[in-house]
């Protein structure tokens, strides 16, 4: 097992406010993001959460998942992106994901980390 596991969470994010809680508008444009990237979407799951609001996304790459939470009231959102690199190495793709991902939202300012998963064997 391998991989690159990405997390960033947004502050102050100065995008429109609907990207903060229209799950069907978030939704394809993240479909749009991954390929994009060049990584290849299975199954998507948009919900858009009841008041105040909200959204939280997933999509199943045949690589991984990537998942983004929203919060309008605190104009905040959590972002996760990971790929198990099986069939070669894709670090860079979720690399470029997570980049269009943040830049999407327009942050004040971002807490990222990353995580290189498993030995390598």
């Amino acid at each position: 097992m391998q991989g690159l596991h990405l997390t960033a969470d947004l502050y102050q994010c100065r995008c429109e406010a609907r990207w903060l809680t229209d799950a069907q508008r978030l939704g394809d444009w993240c479909l749009q993001a991954v390929a994009a990237a060049g990584l290849e979407p299975l199954s998507q799951l948009f919900h858009s959460l009841p008041a105040p609001g909200g959204v939280t996304a997933t999509v199943l790459l045949a690589q991984s998942h990537v998942s983004l939470h929203t919060w309008p009231g605190q104009r905040a959102v959590a972002l996760d992106v990971y790929v198990c690199n099986c069939a070669g190495d894709d670090s860079a793709r979720a690399r470029a994901l997570m980049t269009a991902l943040v830049d999407r939202f327009e942050p004040e300012w971002t807490e990222q980390r990353s995580l290189d998963r498993g030995d390598g064997e």
